[in-house]
């Protein structure tokens, strides 16, 4: 299609990039820039420094050209200019200049770039614009937990999921509601974390370093896998950790795998990861989809056919990320080539985008009875009210594995256990999950229950009482 507005033209550029580049290079390289002005076929893109646009012509060139040549033409090129150039050194908001509620001065001089208050969060990734559904539902919960009350309910939170299913915005609207309290917060990437830990100590500035990151009330850090393997980072990372920990500061860390997955992390860095709540996000199903997809046409002013969200979301079952990518996609090309949308227009746009199967998943009854069979146990008593010690860590976990095998939402975990509450079952994944690290035997009997349901024996093992000791 051919565009002649070079902002419009530039923005369904940024669509089809976000679904090429990783989530860092696109917030790090793409994100700011913005398109200037069309000269024939070159498309000419503001960039906010010299460095940046190096970067662009340097490594992303090629890719970026490519997809300009899908939404502006085959003949389009890319030239990128300094727009709007910014200095280097980011000034702290005025809240972040003040002492806050709880007392804690602003950072020095060779602290965060822009962590603190709301201008480092995504304005649109609050807890209101978040669409739950049962496969996030257990991360949502505790999500809103942390946000209640800080330091005090599931410290630290690990969030992990496949890209695009809603982690980081999970972490944002955290880092929005605690502000909202008056606490200092810091929200960083990881890669952002290192580049700046390594500077520190470059420029022998680990003192300042350590003052701004440890003074917060709240430190969210994205995508810890890209400490494995930078062992000062992870010195860094550790006694930052220690520090907050101890004084009852929160912590909330998000990861593209669980932590047990970790393994070229230094152990004393994953055993205190492993210490608070760890909880996945899956990919959501149909309904979830459809109300992603509904939300975020509503907030673009888009009044689509239930047959076109219905397309999409049947199409692209396994990330958010695409799916929205999708939604952009057709909605900038309706918009540039002035074509109403539907479901041809739709099928023609998207034809071009991979989709992939998803797996099946293990039923609530596969689950009850692998475990019910390995604590000799009769399945019945998982639902009932029995309430003894060997009893309710049995039901503990089948409520863990309901939820990291089945993939089923804490209030049908609930129903399936007899009507047990939402927080019961929270409280019970939390038990086993925070325990694993430090119970040999718990490892031992989640493993062997894992192995019969994945093909094994199914009649189990029948471990002793001492198992549920």
């Amino acid at each position: 299609m051919i565009a002649h507005n070079a902002r419009d033209s530039w923005n369904a550029v940024l669509g089809e990039l976000q679904l090429e580049v990783t989530r860092p290079s696109y917030e790090t390289w793409l994100k700011d820039t913005v398109g200037l002005s069309r000269n024939g076929d070159e498309l000419v893109v503001g960039v906010t420094t010299p460095f940046i646009a190096e970067m662009l012509e340097g490594r992303m060139y090629s890719t970026i050209t490519r997809a300009a040549q899908r939404v502006v033409g085959s003949a389009a090129e890319v030239r990128f200019e300094i727009d709007s150039p910014v200095p280097e050194t980011i000034p702290p908001s005025p809240a972040a200049t003040s002492q806050n509620g709880a007392g804690h001065p602003a950072p020095g001089p060779s602290g965060p770039r822009s962590p603190l208050g709301r201008a480092a969060l995504n304005p649109k990734f609050t807890f209101g614009s978040f669409v739950v559904g049962d496969s996030n539902d257990l991360a949502h919960a505790a999500a809103i937990a942390v946000s209640e009350n800080p330091g005090a309910s599931y410290n630290p939170l690990f969030l992990y999921s496949s890209v695009g299913l809603g982690k980081t915005h999970l972490l944002h609207a955290i880092g929005h509601a605690a502000i909202d309290m008056g606490l200092r917060t810091i929200y960083q990437t990881t890669e952002e974390f290192t580049n700046e830990y390594i500077t520190a100590i470059r420029e022998a500035r680990t003192d300042d370093f350590r003052t701004s990151y440890r003074s917060a009330d709240l430190l969210l850090l994205d995508d810890i896998q890209f400490i494995i393997g930078k062992e000062q980072t992870q010195e860094g990372f550790f006694h930052t950790f220690n520090s907050l920990h101890m004084s009852g500061r929160q912590i909330v860390i998000t990861s593209d795998r669980p932590v047990s997955e970790l393994t070229l992390l230094e152990n004393r860095v994953r055993s205190r990861l492993e210490g608070g709540l760890v909880v996945d996000l899956q990919p959501p199903g149909l309904e979830t989809r459809l109300a992603i997809l509904r939300k975020k046409a509503d907030a673009g002013g888009f009044v689509l056919p239930f047959e076109v969200l219905n397309e999409l979301a049947e199409r692209f079952d396994e990330n958010v990320r695409e799916l929205e990518g999708a939604l952009n996609r057709v909605t900038a090309y309706a918009q540039l080539t002035k074509e109403e949308i539907d479901l041809g227009l739709v099928k023609r746009v998207v034809a071009d985008m991979p989709v992939r199967a998803r797996g099946k998943k293990l039923s609530d009854e596969d689950i009850l009875n692998a475990v019910s069979t390995h604590f000799s146990v009769d399945p019945g008593v998982l639902t009932g009210r029995q309430r003894d010690k060997r009893t309710s860590r049995t039901r503990h976990v089948a409520m863990y594995l309901l939820r990291e095998e089945a993939k089923l939402s804490l209030g049908a975990i609930g129903a399936i256990l007899g009507g047990k509450g939402r927080s019961t079952v929270l409280h019970g994944y939390h038990r086993i999950s925070s325990n694993l690290e430090s119970d040999a035997q718990l490892r031992q009997d989640i493993t062997e229950i894992r192995s019969n349901l994945k093909g094994g024996n199914r009649s189990g093992n029948g471990s002793s009482d001492a198992a549920v000791r």
